[in-house]
């Protein structure tokens, strides 16, 4: 088998250069959705928290009510109590067995007085919480509603970019495959600690791309002679003369047309 040819520095410089290319164009495609799937996720979160306090509204109503029903009960063995007791008094020997069974009596009518009291105070509570579960209800609909607006925004902007930017990170990895691990790490680090994502760039007017620091003559002749890789000093960007780039940036353009 074959020993393969190690690539020349152009050839290198010229795969970097198409890397860039390739995910300058998935940033574009992707800054073109902006915010908006994070406005989604928002959203959604919103939308959720709104039914889970809804949810836990209505169990709190269900359970003020049970306790009505609860204190409703209590006052109607209260009343068969007082009746009872009522009816014993006229069967009694003594003033003792008398004032035993009055004091019976009122202590339950204090307790249907403390029932229908808290009787009050629960259906308070349960205005308040009915007023609490329209507002939320208003809300969560108005949420609702945008979220499914900003969803079919997102939707429709996937439907047109998903395919090409597909198709663009099967090349960048494709590319990456090609050129040495060394320089795509070193490329992937600069991308990340560069404006914008440059980590490649041509010299313009005798300055690197994106800066305005000035290219040594020297230096431009270097990089023009594709003989080694070329950093700048000042941004740590990778750098590729003018006529190489136009050429690159021909046949990428050609590329991305076809997607």
């Amino acid at each position: 088998m074959a020993k393969k040819t190690e690539a020349t520095v152009e050839e290198k410089l010229r795969a970097l250069y198409d890397l860039q290319l390739i995910d300058s164009r998935v940033d574009e495609i992707r800054s073109v959705r902006g915010e908006l799937p994070l406005e989604v996720e928002d959203l959604e979160d919103e939308v959720l928290g709104l039914k889970t306090r809804l949810d836990k509204l209505k169990t709190d109503v269900e359970t003020v009510n049970f306790e009505i029903g609860a204190k409703k009960n209590l006052i109607e063995e209260a009343k068969v109590l007082i009746k009872k007791y009522s009816e014993q008094q006229k069967n009694v020997r003594n003033s003792r067995e008398f004032n035993s069974l009055t004091k019976e009596v009122e202590f339950q009518e204090l307790e249907i007085q403390l029932a229908e009291k808290n009787i009050k105070e629960f259906k308070v509570q349960i205005d308040q919480k009915k007023e609490v579960i329209s507002e939320t209800k208003e809300r969560l609909s108005e949420r609702d509603a945008h979220l499914k607006h900003k969803k079919s925004e997102l939707d429709a902007i996937l439907a047109e970019t998903e395919k090409e930017e597909k198709a663009l990170l099967s090349k960048s990895e494709k590319f990456e495959e090609e050129i040495e691990e060394r320089l795509v790490m070193a490329y992937k680090r600069i991308r990340n600690n560069v404006k914008n994502g440059l980590a490649v760039v041509p010299i313009e007017r005798g300055a690197s791309g994106g800066s305005f620091f000035t290219i040594p003559p020297q230096v431009q002749v270097e990089i023009a002679s594709r003989k080694k890789i070329i950093t700048d000093e000042h941004s740590g960007r990778i750098l590729v003369d003018k006529v190489l780039a136009e050429e690159e940036q021909q046949k990428m353009s050609e590329f991305f047309t076809k997607l």
